[in-house]
């Protein structure tokens, strides 16, 4: 099958794109490398330089390549910056996403997988969460994914462009030659591995007061290898519609902590600091919508094995990308 990615420079979409060509796919991808790294790109794969904001361009960009599925990486995702910067998410992730539906109906395209979030979900009322808990996001960034998740319910309706939304939760890991090497770092286990590597002199925990075991945070970690095979199972599946993505079980910042000085064999100093608003105490998946849609079920479900994947990425590549402490330059 011919498929096309947005956002395969990144850190999720190089994995799906090199899993993809495993699986005997062909793959084109669109990146306009702000967030992106030409080194992470498979020799395989084809990549076009460009922005989904250019809209004659990618017009005629997926004219040229006329891919059967469309996966959909490419999109602004820091909660922060987001609640700084509205106008910037809902014009990236939504106007421009528009310009990538239109093109594939254009196109002909017959299926299109979207990258959407757990945060679509806001402040859970009950854990694990299923597909059917309400969204009431709370942030921009949340608001944003859940706009265009219901554009692709109304584009299968009246265009007849299928669509699967994966609902992500904590997104974590590596691949063998692929991982995360973001220009800003935000999540919380490449951070503690700085500390690890003597980057950093120290990690923060925001709140201990949380209603948990150990009064942190608790998150379900998912490995982006397992992320990338459910991205294969839907292109190949009839299934359309949502699904969260998650393991089905949490772990605590304290554990992750914990678990990082264990693989790492390091001392992690931390230093505590207040709640950030609109950080839920416990966000877990359920995720047997997907096994029951088309067998999906993550096999990386260790915590210790998440972490040391990445932590054989960090010590491989401790400045990430050659190009990553570099300005984008697409």
């Amino acid at each position: 099958m011919k498929v096309l990615v947005t956002g395969g420079a990144g850190y999720i979409g190089s994995v799906c794109v090199e899993e993809l060509i495993k699986a005997g796919h062909q793959v084109e991808i669109i990146d306009n490398l702000i967030e992106g790294f030409r080194e992470a790109i498979v020799p395989e794969a084809k990549l076009h330089v460009g922005c989904l904001s250019h809209r004659d361009w990618l017009l005629e960009t997926v004219r040229s390549i006329q891919p059967e599925a469309v996966i959909h990486f490419a999109a602004l995702a820091k909660v922060g910056e987001s609640m700084e910067q509205p106008g910037k998410y809902f014009a990236n992730n939504v106007n421009y996403g528009l310009n990538l539906v239109d093109a594939c109906v254009d196109s002909k395209v017959k299926k299109i997988v979207f990258s959407s979030t757990c945060a679509t979900y806001g402040i859970p009322t009950y854990v694990p969460l299923n597909e059917k808990h309400p969204q009431n996001p709370i942030n921009p960034y949340g608001e944003s994914k859940l706009i265009f998740e219901k554009i692709l319910k109304w584009y299968q309706e009246i265009h007849g462009l299928q669509y699967v939304a994966f609902r992500y939760f904590n997104a974590a890991g590596a691949a063998k030659n692929r991982g995360q090497s973001q220009r800003e770092m935000s999540h919380i286990i490449p951070n503690v591995l700085k500390v690890a590597l003597g980057q950093k002199e120290s990690c923060d925990i925001f709140g201990t007061d949380y209603p948990t075991p150990d009064g942190t945070c608790i998150r379900d970690y998912i490995h982006i290898i397992d992320l990338a095979s459910a991205h294969i199972k839907a292109i190949e599946s009839e299934a359309t519609g949502c699904y969260n993505l998650g393991i089905g079980r949490g772990h605590s910042v304290r554990e992750v902590i914990q678990t990082c000085e264990k693989v790492t064999g390091k001392s992690i100093t931390c230093v505590e600091k207040a709640r950030r608003e609109g950080d839920p105490p416990e966000l877990v998946a359920d995720p047997s919508k997907a096994h029951e849609a088309f067998g999906w079920k993550a096999q990386i479900v260790e915590l210790e094995d998440i972490i040391e994947s990445a932590w054989e990425w960090h010590v491989s590549h401790p400045n990430g990308y050659p190009s990553a402490s570099k300005p984008p330059q697409p």
